[in-house]
């Protein structure tokens, strides 16, 4: 099984305005939303893909059971911690003839409300896999994601981490089945180097398997093999970039668990992630086979 934690999991709520006056009542002229968080978009492009998962992580009050129930009307399995005070954040994206974001705080996990989540992923078995997206939010201890990795290696699961900086460096020393920086993550990292050679630092430093995203050039994976696999981009215009890096890894966990072929998974990824970067939200499966198509002719 595959199991994805979003520790602070959002409702985005997206408002397409002609134009935005400030001090004034503005009216929209287009409204969506979407259930977010690094995690829960794995686990939504993990359906569309026909690949089970449990989404867990904290939810609270009523934006919490509304999107609880959000996913479940898409199939998704979840096993959240619900919090006693505060509710799940919404996060407002106001796009007109510039982009405005106001993400909210959201309900804070206390310590005994971490001990649950924990608890819950001691169901984990030998061979599921762990995704652990984004940062830490403010209010939680810094050694958060150690304490998760923790528990997984304890449990046999293969983590897969998803996250920058420091925080990524960090990590590492739970020998993490798969990593994804990109390249301008690599150059805060290490100042300017090569993806290869960030690749083998980061595999050197414990990660088993890295994807580099290489944005319009594609991705490249240094793989546990030792071998260097490498896909293209398929033909489209990118409109939207929220939520295609966890297309990616949610697109290299489908093919790997599958097929245990490294260029196929690579494949994969390459193609959830540029297909939601040719769509409004997240792919859909035909739009992913698609281009799945033209990167593997």
């Amino acid at each position: 099984m595959i199991y994805t934690v979003t520790i602070s999991p959002a409702i985005d709520y997206i408002v397409h305005l002609d134009s935005m006056v400030m001090g004034a009542t503005n009216r929209s002229r287009q409204e969506e939303y979407y259930f977010g968080g690094k995690g829960i978009n794995v686990s939504v492009m993990l359906q569309h893909l026909g690949v089970p998962s449990v989404a867990l992580g904290f939810v609270a009050g009523f934006t919490g059971e509304a999107l609880k129930k959000g996913l479940h009307d898409q199939n998704i399995a979840t096993d959240f911690v619900h919090l006693g005070t505060g509710i799940t954040r919404i996060n407002v994206k106001i796009k007109s003839t510039q982009e405005t974001e106001i993400n909210g705080q959201g309900a804070i996990p206390e310590e005994k409300d971490f001990l649950l989540l924990i608890d819950k992923l001691t169901k984990m078995r030998k061979g599921d896999i762990l995704v652990i997206s984004g940062s830490i939010p403010n209010g939680l201890p810094a050694d958060t994601y150690d304490r998760l990795l923790s528990t997984a290696e304890m449990q046999g699961a293969l983590p897969v981490v998803d996250t920058n900086g420091e925080l990524l460096l960090s990590t590492l020393k739970h020998r993490p089945f798969l990593i994804k920086p990109n390249r301008d993550e690599l150059i805060d990292l290490f100042g300017e180097i090569t993806p290869l050679e960030g690749a083998e630092r980061l595999h050197a430093m414990g990660a088993r398997n890295v994807i580099i995203s290489l944005g319009r050039e594609g991705a490249m994976l240094l793989a546990e093999d030792g071998r260097i696999y490498r896909c293209g981009v398929p033909s489209g215009s990118a409109i939207n970039t929220v939520g295609s890096g966890d297309s990616m890894v949610a697109g290299f966990i489908a093919g790997y668990s599958t097929t245990q072929n490294y260029q196929h998974a690579l494949n994969l990824g390459g193609a959830a992630g540029s297909a939601t970067a040719f769509t409004p939200g997240l792919a859909d499966r035909d739009s992913i086979e698609a281009c799945l198509a033209e990167l593997e002719q």
